[in-house]
């Protein structure tokens, strides 16, 4: 059951939070002469209650995203497809079926293997396409997962022509510093390889999947469309860390 004051004190966080998130987007998109509307604003819940989520659907942020499927599971019962749900955090194997059900676009397709997995149980389900985003590091840090930038491009490719699979684009995680050059320059990295994916595969969607609170405007102005803005919105939570902040 949802605890409805718990819930107004996230509404009343959130409503407070949100203009400036949006001004935020806005600003930076006009720098480059973009739409700040063609930016997507994934709120991410995870380690948030319940009653987080349910705030935020009532100032009208619809996309959620979750860091495990657990957690996704749990408040999709309570919550149902009020919301699109986001997976955002690492998939181990095993629970990829509990992903396919849950989750209406997986950020984390981080290997070839996993991909494959997924692809071989939508067979089995009866599913057509499953709507998924490639994750890649594109800073070469070993506390990130995702395909390596250094060679991502042929495995990258091998993902795409698996069956069943609908590749909307990628997703990446910039170092976490304060320094705008570097993080612009990970950024920048994804477009380009975003790009060179989409000449030889015209099929793979145009989706870009980066930016956290810290470093949003670098990622707008890169050209992402999905920022994932979880502490600016909800507030410090329970369980740190994770693809987003």
């Amino acid at each position: 059951m949802v605890d409805l004051a718990l819930e107004q004190a996230y509404r009343e966080r959130l409503t407070a939070a949100l203009p400036g998130v949006r001004d935020a987007i806005a600003e930076a998109a006009a720098g480059v002469g973009r739409d700040p509307a063609s930016v997507r604003l994934v709120a991410v819940s995870k380690g948030h209650p319940v009653e987080a989520a349910a705030a935020a659907l009532e100032v009208g942020l619809t996309d959620l995203g979750e860091n495990r499927v657990e957690e996704l599971e749990a408040k999709l019962a309570q919550l149902g497809r009020r919301a699109r749900w986001h997976l955002i955090g690492h998939l181990q194997s095993r629970k990829a079926a509990r992903a396919l059900a849950a989750a209406d676009l997986i950020h984390s397709v981080d290997s070839l293997k996993l991909a494959e997995r997924i692809s071989r149980l939508a067979g089995e389900l009866g599913r057509e396409a499953i709507p998924v985003l490639l994750q890649v590091n594109v800073s070469g840090e070993d506390t990130k997962g995702g395909f390596e930038r250094s060679s991502a491009h042929e495995s990258l490719l091998e993902v795409v022509d698996l069956p069943r699979l609908d590749v909307r684009g990628l997703m990446t995680m910039a170092p976490f510093t304060d320094d705008e050059r570097v993080q612009r320059e990970a950024f920048a990295g994804l477009q380009e390889l975003l790009q060179e994916l989409r000449r030889q595969r015209p099929n793979v969607g145009g989706e870009l999947s980066m930016g956290m609170t810290n470093d949003l405007r670098a990622a707008v102005a890169e050209g992402s469309t999905m920022v994932r803005i979880g502490t600016a919105l909800f507030g410090e939570r329970e369980t740190a860390g994770g693809p987003d902040a």
